[in-house]
């Protein structure tokens, strides 16, 4: 099973500010124990939202609403993606994370990706041998 971990964002974060040496290298060996442990598939941290935008959709019609965005704690300032036999042993990896914003309250949100098997039939097997196609394109590129 494959989760995705959320780091919310803080005011600090969507303020641009950057985490400091300790708290980089807290989470360099977090980081390193998920990788040798298989479990890690990719983690990133995301600038602030006044660098990105939103499109939203109405119809056919597409708007670009620009950064930054109101509501810091619904924003998300950086992700793992992670592979765990279940939710239970997701939970536990993630206990063991850093805090990223030491000195203060802060929350991971974990969510389990969908997989192939979740779709059932409407997941053909024409759609299921496109996604596989994509998957593989993707990963010659890395």
């Amino acid at each position: 099973m494959r989760f995705m971990v959320i780091v919310k964002a803080t005011k600090g974060s969507e303020a641009g500010e950057l985490p400091d040496q300790k708290l980089l290298a807290e989470m360099g060996k977090y980081n390193e124990e998920l990788a040798k442990a298989g479990v890690m598939l990719a983690g990133e941290g995301l600038q602030p939202s006044s660098k990105g935008a939103r499109v939203r959709f109405s119809g056919s019609k597409r708007t670009v609403i620009d950064g930054p965005f109101a509501e810091t704690k619904e924003l998300v300032a950086g992700f793992w993606l992670i592979q765990a036999k279940s939710k239970e042993e997701a939970i536990e990896w993630v206990k063991r994370a850093p805090n990223p914003s030491p000195g203060q309250e802060s929350e991971l949100e974990i969510r389990q990706v969908f997989e192939a098997e979740d779709f059932g039939a409407e997941f053909t097997p024409e759609l299921r041998e496109q996604e596989e196609r994509i998957r593989a394109q993707v990963a010659e590129k890395k």
